[in-house]
């Protein structure tokens, strides 16, 4: 069977639960969100607006060409250019320190990318997938309406984040004694959730995984390296190329899971490989950081020893 006539299954539970997880997410990262990280970029604003340029604009049209060449199947193709639609996750933080990278940098990206994505995200995966020469068939099939999708991602992760950010700023002091019990509630819960929808669809993903798995590898390895040119472009110093590298390459799949279920029917192309990206970005995004911090204390002894 074609992997575009193919749909994993969840009870409507299951999607609330979903909505109710990733709200949980979004309101841990605002809760660890303060406005001096927005201020932040002020005095990085070259990062700030190639990380940014590089994510919302050429991120997807890197993605849309990527497809076209690969030859992907429809709801494959569509899978990938959502994925790169998405926000960044906020794993890329945890990376970025295991590298040596500007942490700050990284927090303060992450908070100002998720805000932005709240309205470029949907004009972006229905202006990619609507332009795309297979996946269009879909987007038209589903009715897909960016205004629908905007205000279900408002909902969703936008109100939580405005919470977050409201209690950090009034109430600061209960923002730090719960923050990291909600962020690693959420956390272990997606995971659960999960490892829940691969085992309750375990024979739709063994079956179809073998498909997406070269278009995942190339286009997370095109996510990473588009986000580290960017940086090297702007000739950023090497903290800095770090976390724009991260902050670019670091996609949050399991937004764009939800999304697959809420607005594409669970269309087995666009499960899998957002499903996969989950799992392959943390393991690439985590042999990166070790490699390159490998790399970076072996120059600083070099240099240290010269």
């Amino acid at each position: 069977m074609n992997i575009d006539d193919v749909a994993v299954d969840f009870s409507p539970g299951s999607l609330v639960l979903l909505d109710v997880v990733l709200g949980l997410i979004m309101l841990g990262i605002a809760l660890d969100t303060s406005p001096a990280d927005f201020r932040a970029l002020r005095r990085a604003p070259r990062a700030a607006v190639l990380a940014l340029v590089a994510q919302v604009v050429l991120l997807p049209a890197v993605t849309f060409g990527l497809t076209l060449l690969l030859g992907v199947q429809a709801s494959v193709a569509l899978g990938m250019i959502l994925v790169a639609c998405c926000p960044p996750g906020n794993v890329s933080q945890i990376l970025t320190y295991r590298a040596g990278g500007n942490v700050a940098l990284s927090v303060s990206l992450t908070a100002v990318g998720n805000a932005i994505y709240l309205l470029a995200m949907p004009v972006n995966i229905a202006l990619w997938g609507g332009l795309h020469p297979t996946a269009r068939d879909i987007v038209a099939d589903v009715s897909l309406d960016p205004g629908s999708m905007m205000l279900d991602i408002l909902l969703v992760i936008g109100l939580p984040f405005a919470v977050g950010l409201l209690v950090r700023s009034r109430w600061p002091a209960v923002a730090a004694r719960v923050h990291k019990p909600v962020h690693w509630f959420s956390l272990v819960a997606l995971v659960g959730f999960i490892v829940a929808a691969l085992a309750g669809n375990f024979s739709v993903f063994v079956a179809y995984v073998g498909v997406v798995l070269l278009a995942v590898f190339l286009h997370d390895a095109a996510a990473l390296g588009l986000g580290y040119l960017a940086g090297r472009a702007g000739r950023l110093g090497t903290r800095e190329l770090k976390a724009v590298t991260f902050e670019v390459g670091i996609r949050n799949a399991a937004l764009g899971l939800g999304l697959v279920f809420a607005f594409f029917g669970g269309i087995g192309g666009m499960a899998v490989v957002a499903g996969w990206w989950g799992i392959w970005d943390i393991i690439a995004g985590l042999t990166l950081a070790t490699v390159w911090a490998r790399r970076t204390r072996a120059r600083a002894r070099q240099e240290a020893a010269a």
